[in-house]
């Protein structure tokens, strides 16, 4: 207890518990994965600790939080047993840039194919995008008022004859267009101003009459009377010059930093564009929220957020495990798990926003290792991993339960599908659980995949009844475990016809 006052003390400890409190616990975290993921507890468990353990980083002094890094996991099951469902899922649970990448697509830096590095730029785009997102919907309403204004110039634009003055406000129709204009004379006698005054009087009603019938215009927008009616804008466009480069991989962002280059040069241009007055009305909006956003402070807001808090999950790993072969260099293989290793140990990389530290990004690797297992990978790369979770295969009741349990289950979506046909599914606990057994007798006899084969069996269950629904004189079907038989025992009883089938 004392050693960890003394790791607290010179650290900000309001604002360490405003981070905890707004914090998901590791207990919500798996209680929300449990919605949507079936067993696989150790896996959940793993990944909440490591989530909550980024929030209770933000609470150390600052000399130890460099020292704190984050316990990178590697998930170890066979496809279909809830790895990148759990990826998938957390995604969408945490708010922090997450990016999921495939170990698979990467080369060795030096040969044709996307480099490792390009992953945090990758994550790196990923903050950018929920922060100016986040920032657009904070004036949303400022943006919202100006576009408005604009469609209604649009719509209705100002009458040249109230175009003389600077702008429509009161005020500004009620000045001089220059202080000077009544000095430029000084007369010994008065001129008769009357035809002066009538012009003006005759100005005054018709900038009456008009700002009266603008705001006709400004209620109508606003009940959506006008949402169809077509209306020509001025958007923003850029011709870009086209630049064809050829170069080695490793430079795979020049074609990127060469457009924003251009963008910075030319001039920006507008081009005439007609559409409906709803899809106008985004197009403003996007545009006035571009004008208000301050985009030096969004990119700086994302890079720290990538720095603290990002996540990586790193799919396939087992796809790069194996060591270097005799036959010439594997460029896909050993080559990329040392060009990962850097990332993983910290380092910096540089992209078109700026340089990012990855010293404090957490990387949650998955694989099925069939023929490989994490021994395989480079020692330098295992001890960068120090949590392994073994996800277990799935049985029968573990099918029954992911047709029925999860928040979305398979059994709610495709009954969900046949009433829009205003057919309803009644599917018996019977149908379910031969379904399951189905799923599980495949699995063993050609191939273990996992979840997916209920994917397969249901879409095979399914597709005479998707097929007849439209003609079908019935509002219900009943789905018993004798119609599952009817449809599937014979595709599953033949291996040759399940093979290829299901």
């Amino acid at each position: 207890m004392i050693f960890g006052r003394l790791l607290l003390e010179k650290s900000n400890v309001k604002d360490g518990k405003s981070t905890l409190a707004n914090a998901l616990t590791p207990q919500q975290i798996v209680e929300e994965l449990d919605k949507y993921i079936i067993g696989q507890f150790e896996a959940k468990r793993s990944v909440a600790i490591a989530l909550r353990n980024r929030a209770r980083r933000q609470m150390l002094a600052e000399d130890i939080q460099d020292e704190v890094s984050p316990k990178n996991i590697i998930m170890i099951g066979s496809t279909g047993v809830g790895k990148t469902e759990i990826a998938r899922r957390l995604a969408r649970l945490v708010d922090a840039p997450f990016i999921k990448v495939e170990a698979s697509k990467y080369t060795e830096i030096g040969y044709v194919g996307r480099d490792v590095e390009s992953m945090i730029r990758d994550l790196t785009e990923t903050a950018i995008g929920r922060v100016k997102s986040e920032q657009t919907e904070a004036v949303e309403e400022k943006a919202r008022e100006a576009a408005e204004e604009r469609l209604l110039d649009y719509i209705f634009p100002v009458p040249r004859s109230l175009q003389q003055r600077p702008r429509l406000q009161d005020d500004a129709l009620d000045e001089p267009e220059g202080e000077e204009e009544g000095e430029l004379l000084q007369l010994p006698f008065d001129l008769d101003p009357d035809p002066e005054v009538e012009a003006e009087e005759v100005r005054e009603k018709e900038r009456e009459r008009y700002l009266k019938t603008r705001e006709r215009f400004r209620s109508w927008l606003r009940e959506g009377r006008l949402e169809d009616k077509p209306v020509e804008i001025n958007v923003k466009h850029q011709s870009m010059p086209f630049v064809e480069i050829f170069s080695p991989s490793g430079i795979e962002e020049m074609d990127i930093n060469f457009k924003d280059m251009f963008s910075n040069i030319l001039p920006n241009q507008t081009k005439k564009r007609r559409v409906p007055v709803s899809e106008a009305r985004t197009i403003l909006i996007q545009e006035e929220a571009e004008k208000l956003i301050d985009m030096d402070a969004v990119i700086s807001e994302a890079i720290q957020r990538v720095e603290n808090s990002g996540i990586v999950f790193l799919d396939e790993i087992d796809k790069i495990a194996g060591r270097e072969s005799r036959h010439g260099p594997d460029i896909s293989r050993e080559g990329v798990q040392r060009d990962i290793l850097p990332i993983i140990e910290g380092s910096t990389v540089t992209t078109k926003y700026g340089a990012v530290c990855t010293n404090h990004i957490l990387f949650i690797a998955a694989g099925a290792f069939h023929v490989s297992s994490p021994s395989d990978l480079i020692p330098e790369l295992q001890g960068r991993f120090p949590i392994r979770v073994e996800l277990k295969s799935l049985n029968k009741s573990d099918f029954k339960s992911i047709l029925t349990e999860p928040k979305n289950a398979l059994v709610k979506q495709y009954a969900a599908l046949l009433q829009t046909e205003g057919i309803a599914a009644e599917i018996t606990d019977d149908a379910i659980g031969e379904i399951a057994a189905l799923a599980f007798k495949v699995n063993e006899s050609v191939e273990d995949i996992g979840a997916r084969r209920l994917h397969t069996i249901m879409e095979k269950l399914f597709e005479n009844l998707f097929f007849d629904a439209p003609d079908l004189d019935k509002d219900t079907v009943v789905i018993d475990a004798e119609y599952v038989k009817s449809e599937l025992s014979d595709i599953v009883e033949d291996q040759d016809l399940s093979r290829y089938i299901l």
